[in-house]
């Protein structure tokens, strides 16, 4: 005999929407429970809970939860005010804290001293001399990207800068490892969690790589200031947070110094200097529409003309063919992080079924990523 479960219909309604799926989006008669003319089974609960990406749990209860992030969340679309975060998001969140968790216990039983640059200024310093300590801290001059061949070797060594700093980075375009489920750059681009030893920054991997390099940029003026927040496309566009505004003027100070792009876009034809300027750079060419808009280089008509033309042209993002998992994990769990886990495993102070849990490898999968991380596989 089916073993039927009572479920608030309240419940299912929060579930469903929750997922940004309909009811008739699932394969069991959801409209069905929800108006009550029928109960799920155990089990079809179960495959409910799997594909609203819901803890199971939470389906028992008698009132909706109230799903709180550990980050200010300032992501918005036109009026409708803050967005619901989808399960993707909010388990990516989750998963990071509890890294970063691991990470800064990890670092005070090795006798680590707190990061002199967390929260070492405020939204009313000058954004020179938050750069000022940004590249001192991070040694990363203005020049940087000489000799680069491009975006993603333009990110490559800009993550090393803050990995050595001591900053957690974490680049991925997928919930975990599943393949199955990417991460949407339209609703957030990246995220940053204060803390004094060991800040993390996120970056979703899924968003083209010369708009990850703004957003590793965004988040690090956040380390700065010490405060954490997500990020998307609304916030260098449109930002209305005293707090927004700032990191993206840090950031394109970083990414864009504004006397050597004077420089250069005066020897640049206008309609030339957009892509030109982008590769000199290695950042979108919207960055550097936007820089030049910020400068009073080109005035609001120009800029919007050319973005305008941009997008239209911009062609469908490839899907991606996932590369060598191995050598993946080196920018979805990062350096810094994965050569932590392994030596805590391999001086046993980490179990084998934490280590698991931190990276999302298990047995063989694990041990082998842990040979090659200690061999020196890069990317």
């Amino acid at each position: 005999m089916p073993n039927y479960v009572e479920v608030e219909p309240r419940i299912l309604e929060w579930a469903v929407e929750r997922s940004g799926l309909l009811a008739d989006d699932f394969r069991q008669p959801v409209g069905d429970w929800i108006a009550g003319n029928m109960q799920p089974t155990y089990r079809k609960l179960e495959d409910f809970a799997k594909k609203a990406r819901v803890p199971f749990a939470y389906l028992f209860l008698t009132e909706p939860p109230e799903e709180t992030l550990p980050v200010p969340d300032y992501r918005t679309r036109d009026d409708e005010g803050v967005r619901r975060p989808s399960p993707d998001l909010i388990e990516t969140i989750f998963e990071m804290e509890d890294r970063q968790v691991w990470m800064r216990e990890y670092l005070l039983e090795n006798g680590v001293e707190k990061l002199p640059f967390v929260g070492q200024f405020t939204v009313q310093d000058d954004v020179p001399d938050i750069v000022q300590s940004i590249r001192r801290y991070l040694k990363w001059d203005t020049d940087w990207t000489r000799g680069l061949s491009g975006s993603e070797d333009a990110l490559r060594r800009l993550r090393g800068l803050i990995e050595e700093a001591g900053i957690l980075i974490f680049i991925n375009g997928v919930v975990g490892n599943d393949p199955t489920r990417s991460l949407a750059p339209d609703e957030f681009q990246g995220f940053v969690l204060i803390d004094d030893f060991a800040p993390l920054v996120f970056v979703n991997g899924a968003d083209v790589k010369a708009a990850q390099l703004f957003t590793v940029a965004h988040e690090i003026a956040h380390v700065w200031l010490g405060q954490g927040a997500i990020f998307d496309e609304d916030n260098l566009f449109d930002p209305t947070d005293e707090l927004e505004i700032k990191c993206n003027k840090i950031a394109a100070e970083l990414l864009v110094p504004a006397e050597r792009f004077t420089s250069l876009w005066r020897d640049q034809p206008l309609e030339d200097a957009f892509g030109s300027l982008s590769r000199e750079f290695n950042v979108s060419p919207i960055v550097i529409g936007r820089r030049a808009l910020e400068l009073g280089l080109v005035n609001q008509r120009v800029f919007f003309r050319f973005y305008n033309d941009y997008m239209e042209r911009l062609p469908a993002k490839k899907k991606s063919s996932g590369g060598n998992f191995y050598l993946n994990q080196n920018t979805r769990l990062g350096g810094r992080f994965g050569r932590a886990v392994v030596t805590a495993v391999r001086e046993g102070r980490l179990s084998y079924t934490d280590a698991y849990s931190l990276t999302r490898m298990r047995g063989k999968t694990f041990d082998r990523y842990s040979k090659n991380l200690l061999q020196g596989g890069s990317e």
